[in-house]
Formats: C-alpha cells, sequence, structure tokens
C-alpha cells in the first residue's frame, strides 16, 4: 500500500536507534512511502537514562543530502529535526535552526524539570493526573517561550507511560490547559502532529487522542503532519492507513509536508 508521508523518524543520528539513514530511507521506499522526513533527536541538556541525543549537524547534511539525490527517483526525501524543548535553550534552539537549512522542525516535550516521563521515576510518589497535568503545563510554558517550529510532536507523549496510560485519561480531564495549547498552537500557526506511535503503545489512538484533534480543527487548526515516530525499519508508515481514516472523521481532508519549512498541503 502506498503511504502519503511519514515526517517524524529516527536514524542513528538520535541516540536511541541504531539503524543508518541509508537503510531506513531503503525501508521507506518498500513500504510505500512517498514523502519522508528524517527527524532526528536533538536534545540538549538530556540529563535522564544516561542517553546523549546530540549530533553534529555539519555532518548530518554531509551524510543526508547525498542520499536524497541517490533516491530521488525513488522517494521524496526531506531533512528535518525533532527539538527536545526545554524553556532556558531557547536561544541555542533559535542559532541552531537559523544556521542549517532544515526543511522540517519538530518540537517535543520529552524533559519535565529533567524528567522524561518514559521513565517510571517520573510518576513516583504522586497521582497520575498530577503527572499528566505537569507535562501539558510544561509544554505550555516552552510554546510561550519558543515557538520557531512548524509542528507539535506527540502533544500527549506522557500518556504512553503512565501507570494507567489512558485508562482515565481525556480531553475533557485537562481541557482548560489543552485548550490554552491547542490556541496557542493555532495563533503561532504551528502544526499539529498525530503520531502513530500511540497505536504502538496500545493506546488505540495516535498522540494525540481523537478528541484534542478534533478540538484543534474546532479552534482553527488547519496544519497536520503524520508521523510513526520510527526507531526501527518496520515501524516506518505504521498505521498511517487508521490515522488517516481518523484524521477524515475529525473532519481534515488534507495533511502537510513541508519544503524549506514551508507547508506544503496534500489531500488524504
Amino acid at each position: 500500500m502506498n503511504i502519503l508521508s511519514d515526517y517524524h523518524t529516527h536514524t542513528s543520528f538520535s541516540g536511541d536507534c541504531n539503524v543508518p539513514p541509508e537503510l531506513m530511507i531503503q525501508e521507506a521506499v518498500a513500504h510505500g512511502i512517498q514523502h519522508l522526513c528524517i527527524t532526528d533527536h536533538m536534545d540538549y541538556d538530556y540529563t535522564d537514562g544516561g542517553i546523549c541525543f546530540e549530533f553534529d549537524e555539519k555532518e548530518y547534511f554531509r551524510r543526508l543530502l547525498p542520499l536524497k539525490e541517490r533516491y530521488k527517483d525513488q522517494i521524496d526525501i526531506s531533512i528535518g529535526i525533532e527539538l527536545g524543548l526545554q524553556s532556558y535553550l531557547s536561544k541555542k534552539h533559535h542559532n541552531l535552526v537559523f544556521s542549517n537549512s532544515f526543511d522540517f522542525v519538530i518540537g517535543s516535550i520529552h524533559l519535565v524539570h529533567s524528567k522524561d516521563p518514559y521513565f517510571p521515576a517520573y510518576f513516583k510518589d504522586r497521582e497520575e493526573s498530577d503527572a499528566y497535568y505537569e507535562y501539558f503545563l510544561c509544554a505550555l510554558q516552552n510554546l510561550e517561550a519558543y515557538s520557531n517550529f512548524d509542528t507539535f510532536g506527540h502533544l500527549d507523549y506522557v500518556v504512553r507511560y503512565g501507570p494507567n496510560q489512558n485508562l482515565f485519561y481525556s480531553y475533557k480531564k485537562y481541557q482548560e490547559i489543552l485548550d490554552e495549547i491547542l490556541r496557542s498552537l493555532v495563533k503561532k500557526e504551528i502544526g499539529l502532529e498525530i503520531n502513530t506511535g500511540g497505536y504502538k503503545y496500545g493506546l488505540g489512538t495516535p498522540n494525540p487522542c481523537q478528541e484534542i484533534i478534533m478540538r484543534y480543527r474546532e479552534l482553527g487548526g488547519k496544519i497536520i503532519t503524520l508521523g510513526s515516530d520510527a526507531h526501527l525499519p518496520e515501524y516506518l508508515g505504521y498505521e498511517m492507513k487508521q490515522a488517516t481514516e481518523l484524521l477524515k472523521e475529525c473532519g481534515f481532508s488534507s495533511h502537510f509536508i513541508f519544503k524549506q519549512r514551508k507547508p506544503i498541503e496534500i489531500p488524504l
């Protein structure tokens, strides 16, 4: 089956992936992906778990640009990045983004007060609901501090790793702060990523959940991007058909890819 786009993928330039870029591209071709964006992690000052999430951006382009040319007749490749947002890093992110010719920039929250919800310690000795709220508050604070990115990655990422995941979670429970986040995205013309990693983690929904996607549209949001968050070749384009059908249910008829930071609309 043809997959329209996968605009959130990782390679060995990310600290949590060991798959060479060319192999990911070859597998993307085999998966029938039409538009691929490689978006490796740049999480400055990542202090949880002992993993380094920084890479040499010059080497990144040196490796990826020839691959983009080599496979241009088989797949449309864009070169992107996933920024790990932390408020005090705004100037550093600004310098990175404006010093390089990225096609696409994802802004994501991986650390909340130096703790990643990926690890159980984030949830230790407190209510799950408080941990979720703190994550959303951190997202809002980061949007206020820095907004030079194209889409907000996996907005309710925290839910993947909660002790009860989405059993007691709903948009309505956190509506006030989620609406603040969504209004900020719409005002700043930042897209909302539909990240199919949520399906992989057994949520039965992408990140964010359907209610958030619908609310983004109600508030005037138009820019939707699709990403698998693949760190392994087998997850490239993961459950994109299901995510596409969900978007249609939410009232969307298109999604977006990016070239030189400019959005290009593509029908679903």
